[in-house]
């Protein structure tokens, strides 16, 4: 982190200048064999496309409430990272009749509906893939996000001081995201580079948003994260922890 770093996408554009090309988030899903492997590039990539689909194409301004629908998911963390770069308050699990867009993984479109707004919907398939057919209401994350810019630039400044997530009742502003972040890093045993977090925890309090994105960048650590781990053994688990050199686990 440096000292200028006030919001979680400042954050990510300090990783990208310091090291594009070092993993940042490694993702499983051990309900589907899933293993996809994100450099801070690839991930900045993801981001700004999303940002610029969310202020371009959805008309979202700094303020605007998104709720997202999603599990712990490396496209969810890039959603996270969008909203930041955007000035958009991510709403994780929010009610979406109060949101002014809602982001909605396959099994929370019915809920998702009760956003007036626009809303997105992610198939969360293997490659990010597309839905087979998109749902009714919805845009198809997979289908417009490719053709979105590669750089992104807000239309206006962020305030790091203006919200910026809400978890499990709580608010946090931009620069209270990255304060918490920096301070939790020690706790969790990232002590810099080379510091690589497992997390099994879901996205839905601090604690897990924590552990599976915000400290590791933080950090200039990575993160292994991990959906639907408890379907993994012990001896499996132990596995894992050494071909992907963690440090640090949290489950």
């Amino acid at each position: 982190m440096n000292a200028t770093d006030r919001t979680p996408a400042d954050l990510l554009a300090s990783a990208l200048a310091a090291d594009p090309g070092r993993p940042l988030v490694t993702f499983y899903d051990d309900a589907t064999g899933e293993r996809v492997e994100l450099s801070v590039a690839t991930f900045a990539n993801w981001v700004a496309k999303t940002a610029n689909l969310l202020q371009g194409d959805l008309a979202v301004e700094p303020g605007d409430r998104v709720a997202l629908l999603l599990p712990a998911h490396w496209q969810t963390a890039v959603w996270l990272l969008a909203c930041s770069s955007v000035g958009a308050v991510a709403d994780v699990g929010g009610e979406p009749s109060v949101a002014d867009v809602v982001v909605s993984g396959p099994d929370a479109l019915d809920a998702a509906r009760a956003c007036r707004g626009e809303r997105v919907a992610l198939a969360l398939r293997p490659l990010g893939g597309r839905f087979p057919q998109t749902p009714d209401g919805f845009v198809d994350y997979a289908v417009e996000v490719p053709a979105q810019g590669d750089r992104f630039a807000p239309f206006a400044p962020v305030d790091p001081e203006e919200p910026a997530l809400i978890v499990a009742g709580a608010e946090f502003s931009g620069a209270e995201v990255t304060q918490k972040a920096v301070a939790d890093a020690a706790g969790l045993e990232l002590t810099g580079p080379g510091s690589r977090m497992l997390s099994g925890l879901p996205y839905d309090t601090w604690e897990g948003l924590s552990a599976g994105l915000f400290s590791p960048l933080a950090s200039g650590g990575s993160v292994v994260l991990c959906r639907n781990l408890d379907r993994l053994d012990e001896e499996a688990l132990a596995q894992r922890i050494e071909s992907e050199r963690v440090t640090s686990v949290r489950r």
